[in-house]
């Protein structure tokens, strides 16, 4: 079955919710965007209809600023309205293209500084997983700077133990990348994967199959609890403190980028303000 269009001269005759889901996720899959974006924006628009309950064409900007303003009563993060605001404004432009729209502002981003372990916490928390695999999940996470859902989907013929190197498929914004490893990690690896076929998952479920990403970040906080470290760290930690542990051994914040895969420096160039050298070698005046 074909994409079905509309326009604004019949966008009126649609009246169910589901409609303008399955439109706005035909759009989103031409134009090659990532599921977990498709999921977030049909969730938002979902959401945005339910919240008022009616034929989408009576809607104006007082609205949408005070589906927004319920976001941020209900206490959303700056950035879940911002990619709700995203979402809406996706609806007025790209499906039904309403005229003289003018974009949602987005509400202005928290500024808040990524948590960082340091080197001896990465130790301790290492010390306190005994479970070889698990060790293994947590040590190619940091050692590689992989997202939580990087590891999950990581598949044997990825890694390149003579070279070093991890290939990430498909990450954010379906792009992928290449990435260092450890050589330390090589002859555990060989032994943990030792017959496996190339399209096998790396770390796969007891049952077989993929791991999945709520099974690994509750593994990690076990091993966070266990450790004692105070730090509310989460799996995602661990990258940030790959990125952190390299701008302080020298390595050029144009690789730390690359190897992260971030498409803006900006995003990378946050971490300069966890590892500033100057600033952590002044001393208090008391």
């Amino acid at each position: 079955m074909g994409v079905i269009w509309f326009d604004i001269t019949t966008h009126d005759i649609i009246t169910h919710m589901n409609n303008y889901i399955d439109i706005i996720k035909q759009e989103l899959l031409l134009r090659n965007y990532s599921r977990k974006t498709i999921s977030a924006y049909c969730l938002a628009i979902k959401d945005f209809l339910l919240f008022f309950n009616q034929e989408i064409s009576t809607l104006g900007a007082n609205n949408m600023k005070q589906y927004l303003l319920h976001l941020h009563d209900k206490g959303y993060s700056p950035q879940t309205i911002s990619l709700k605001a995203n979402a809406i404004n996706f609806l007025y432009t790209q499906i039904i293209k309403k005229d003289g729209y003018i974009k949602i502002r987005h509400p202005k981003r928290s500024k808040k500084l990524p948590l960082v372990l340091s080197r001896n916490e990465i130790t301790l928390l290492l010390q306190q997983t005994p479970n070889p695999k698990h060790k293994l999940m947590i040590e190619i996470a940091y050692s590689s700077g992989l997202r939580v859902s990087e590891v999950v989907n990581l598949k044997v013929a990825d890694l390149d133990l003579d070279e070093l190197t991890v290939l990430v498929r498909q990450a954010k914004g379906n792009k992928d990348r290449l990435t260092v490893l450890s050589e330390k990690l090589v002859p555990r690896l060989r032994n943990f994967l030792f017959d496996r076929d190339g399209q096998y998952y790396v770390f796969e479920s007891n049952r077989g199959g993929k791991l999945s990403i709520e099974s690994l970040q509750k593994t990690f906080q076990r091993c966070l609890q266990k450790s004692q470290i105070a730090k509310p760290a989460t799996f995602h930690s661990l990258r940030h403190s790959f990125a952190t542990h390299l701008l302080e051994n020298g390595v050029d914040i144009r690789y730390v980028q690359k190897l992260l895969g971030h498409q803006n420096i900006r995003t990378t160039q946050l971490y300069t303000q966890v590892t500033n050298p100057a600033l952590k070698n002044i001393k208090s005046p008391l």
